[in-house]
């Protein structure tokens, strides 16, 4: 079982067990952390669960796809080279331990 840790823009992080297959998103919904709306309930079209990845978790999630990054350019504050809506990173073994920081806003 992956961990996912969450450090809000106050600095407290919020480590939380998540399932393989679940994304991001719906792991820190599930878990009630702050400043993770999901507003499109993980469909890939708002922006509202916006996070920037670690560096050293970068590799393994990847790049956003064509689509996510517009969203990401268009709908969110401070995009960052590791930005990544949160609802597009799946999470898996390899995954475990990823930690993702959540901006002061979301769209």
């Amino acid at each position: 079982m992956p961990k996912v840790v969450y450090v809000g823009s106050d600095g407290v992080e919020r480590a939380v067990d998540a399932a393989v297959g679940e994304n991001v998103m719906n792991t820190a919904l599930r878990n009630g952390v702050p400043g993770i709306v999901g507003e499109c309930g993980g469909n890939n079209s708002c922006a509202t669960c916006h996070v920037w990845v670690r560096g050293e978790y970068r590799d393994a999630v990847g790049k956003p796809g064509d689509l996510e990054a517009d969203l990401i350019d268009m709908g969110v504050s401070e995009p960052r080279d590791c930005s990544r809506l949160a609802c597009q990173i799946t999470l898996s073994d390899k995954l475990d331990g990823l930690v993702v920081d959540v901006p002061p806003t979301q769209p």
